[in-house]
């Protein structure tokens, strides 16, 4: 996961049945606000280690999906029927792995561009014997649009994602109402949308934007409490000790009918 889950975020992813409840503690240049201009992530400088680039050389070609302006068939690139949950940037993918871990009857597409951090989630995976994740270096707006049919999503993770702490930049933050409704139409009926950020102006805004999608209703008064899937980072930790806040939001599409 890094120092922060998702930096690399612009404005700033057996058969079993679809998750009905959110899962307990476990055993764009600059000025243009709509989505399609606006990509879900920054490309930033990094350097690939021997063992990420040895990762992506041997694990990428099981692990790695190419992104395909087509529906994506999930049963057939996880090998199973599971819930399908989405989620945005993930940084170095601590969390991923743990998340995967934790849940293993779900499957997880996860999208991230930043190759470091796309090397040491593989990395972890063929360390920690994962096989429940697949990747997709791509923007993730697009993998919305088009390989992600309207509710085929169990559940969405958007975690740390850049906050553009400047005002005149909160116009290149991911949370935007555009997003969140194409997010909301993806969600299955009683899928869940959970986001996350250690930056209280943006957590404000993220609780105003969601709270105004028609499609989702807040599983809390507000802010929701941290789910027990979502591990304490480093980076989190340490801010904790320092007093900073942390803030955890859990929307779900409504039910049909």
């Amino acid at each position: 996961m890094g120092a922060r889950l998702g930096r690399n975020l612009q404005s700033r992813t057996v058969t079993e049945s679809p998750i009905t409840t959110l899962p307990s503690e476990p055993a764009a240049p600059e000025g243009v606000a709509h989505p399609k201009a606006i990509k879900s992530y920054v490309l930033r400088a990094g350097r690939t280690t021997a063992g990420q680039s040895r990762a992506l050389q041997e694990l990428g070609p099981r692990y790695l999906l190419d992104f395909r302006p087509q529906p994506l068939d999930a049963a057939a690139v996880f090998g199973r029927q599971a819930p399908l949950i989405l989620e945005i940037g993930f940084g170095m993918g601590e969390a991923t792995a743990h998340i995967a871990q934790v849940r293993p009857g779900d499957n997880f597409l996860c999208c991230e561009v930043h190759e470091p951090g796309v090397g040491a989630l593989l990395k972890r995976i063929g360390e920690q014997h994962i096989d429940n994740i697949r990747i997709v270096r791509h923007d993730a707006v697009q993998v919305l649009e088009q390989m992600l049919p309207p509710a085929s999503l169990d559940g969405v993770h958007i975690f740390f994602p850049d906050p553009w702490h400047k005002t005149r930049h909160h116009k290149r933050r991911l949370i935007q109402p555009p997003l969140v409704a194409l997010l909301a139409s993806r969600l299955k009926p009683g899928g869940y949308l959970h986001c996350a950020t250690d930056w209280q102006p943006y957590a404000e805004q993220m609780l105003q934007v969601l709270s105004a999608e028609p499609l989702l209703a807040n599983t809390a008064p507000d802010y929701a409490p941290r789910p027990g899937y979502r591990p304490l980072t480093k980076f989190e930790n340490r801010g904790l000790r320092l007093g900073h806040g942390v803030w955890d939001l859990v929307f779900r599409r409504a039910e049909a009918g």
